[in-house]
């Protein structure tokens, strides 16, 4: 950002101020913009996207803290000065835990100003880059961004990684709500194909009718209500990946077609002798084990053995407990923003109860849970608000429970896992409380380094009195 391309917002009721320091300004090469109350500054921000503001403390109406405040909302990386007569040290820790860049007292000093603004652009340069590279990082790491940073998640991220340049068909098993569609679009994302289209067809929510319609396409008359010629899904992701998600559903004489438009890579539109060549990568998805479903014969065997090029298993949620916290922090933090609410973080039983919880749901599940839980809490969530006891299907409330040991159907190895996590979470929190939240030294006392302690208290979502470690 050159100077002469940044633009200066200077909003205050006092019409000389705004003079003074549009000259200021202008002197720099700087382009300036005046707003003489918080309603008209707003509109501006939207309208002449300013790069930095400068902004009178007290105004009549929307008083330069609240402009901050809606700015922010309008734009998170802008850079805010607060410029205020009535300076004290209250005043100023205000606006910055408010996200202000700076803060200065009038009467200013000329130079003073400028170093601010100065500053401030670099400041805007500066997120501008990192906002940047972190879109790119989290394209190429999306199944950590949505998934979680467990191992179980990185096996996934790894098995994409190695299926994604190859033109296999991949089969995505799971639970419902584990997150099979993200998996296959990391897949997609990461392939050759990436530039073209990614098209999700839910084989569980079209009548069986329309189906194959859907999928291979229709000409005009073929059937009543087909008023126009209609390409299919196989069409659509020409060159990009078909994603069949709860392919188990599909009825056998569909299995039998789709079996024939993969061996010959040629589709028949319903009404059409004409074939149409199709050139997609299929990706399936099924909650089912389709293997179980060959031997029953509902499902295919020869379509099975297709699709079967490559398996990819997603465990359930309650198989990879360390991504819990992680994903709860991460609804909360994207509900916050949509409901424009601040809630901190989790109570340490609220904590609990998401670790202990049995999720039939899985991560849509979750999801819904942290929704409803940010729209009832006050500043932070507690158990209550996750109404977690209601919840049909949790198998939560019948665990065996031996001598303080969770059964719940898993393995020894995963029992053994999940109490490990819970005697961490405890240890470290007692640390913490001993030092005062004092992270440095509680790595110390417990012969860790900085970086270990910091990964362990967003992984175990470790909070003490209500107050949420980041």
């Amino acid at each position: 950002m050159t100077n002469k391309m940044a633009t200066v917002l200077i909003v205050d009721d006092e019409k000389h101020i705004c003079s003074i320091l549009s000259r200021l300004c202008g002197k720099e090469g700087l382009e300036t913009v005046e707003a003489y109350e918080g309603d008209t500054a707003l509109k501006m921000i939207m309208s002449q996207k300013p790069d930095v503001i400068l902004v009178d403390f007290r105004m009549p109406g929307m008083n330069g803290m609240e402009l901050l405040k809606r700015a922010k909302e309008l734009d998170p990386d802008l850079p805010v000065v607060i410029i205020t007569a009535y300076a004290d040290i209250k005043g100023a820790v205000e606006a910055m835990r408010a996200g202000a860049h700076d803060y200065l007292a009038k009467p200013f000093e000329n130079l003073e100003v400028i170093r601010v603004v100065y500053r401030a652009l670099e400041e805007r340069k500066l997120k501008r880059k990192l906002t940047s590279l972190t879109r790119e990082l989290q394209e190429n790491l999306s199944l950590s961004t949505s998934m979680g940073t467990s191992e179980a998640v990185y096996d996934l991220i790894s098995k994409a990684a190695q299926v994604a340049k190859s033109d296999f068909s991949v089969l995505i098993q799971g639970e419902t709500g584990s997150g099979k569609e993200l998996v296959a679009r990391a897949i997609h994302d990461i392939s050759p194909r990436s530039k073209k289209p990614f098209v999700p067809v839910d084989c569980g929510a079209i009548p069986e009718t329309l189906l194959e319609s859907e999928l291979f396409g229709h000409e005009r008359g073929s059937f009543t209500g087909a008023d126009y010629a209609k390409p299919g899904k196989f069409e659509a992701a020409a060159g990009g990946t078909l994603f069949l998600d709860e392919v188990a559903n599909m009825p056998l004489s569909s299995q039998a077609k789709l079996l024939r438009a993969l061996q010959s890579k040629r589709v028949y539109r319903l009404g059409s002798t004409k074939p149409v060549e199709v050139n997609a990568r299929l990706i399936v998805a099924s909650n089912q084990d389709l293997f179980s479903l060959t031997k029953s014969g509902s499902f295919r065997s020869d379509l099975f053995f297709r699709l079967n090029e490559f398996t990819i298993s997603v465990p359930p949620l309650r198989a990879r407990k360390e991504d819990i916290s992680y994903l709860a922090d991460r609804f909360l933090n994207i509900t916050n923003v949509e409901l424009n609410k601040h809630i901190k973080g989790f109570s340490d039983s609220a904590i609990d109860k998401l670790l202990g919880y049995d999720w039939p749901g899985n991560v849509r599940q979750l999801r819904s849970i942290i929704r409803r839980a940010v729209l009832l809490a006050d500043t932070i969530i507690t158990e209550a608000d996750l109404e977690l006891k209601d919840i049909p299907g949790s198998n939560s409330m019948s665990v065996p429970n031996i001598k303080g040991v969770v059964i719940d159907g898993l393995s020894l190895k995963e029992i053994v896992h999940d109490n490990i996590l819970a005697v961490e979470r405890d240890v470290i929190t007692k640390v913490l409380r001993y030092t005062g939240g004092n992270k440095a030294k509680a790595a110390r006392l417990l012969k860790i380094d900085y970086k270990t302690i910091h990964t362990k208290i967003k992984q175990l979502g470790i909070s003490i009195d209500g107050g949420v470690y980041e």
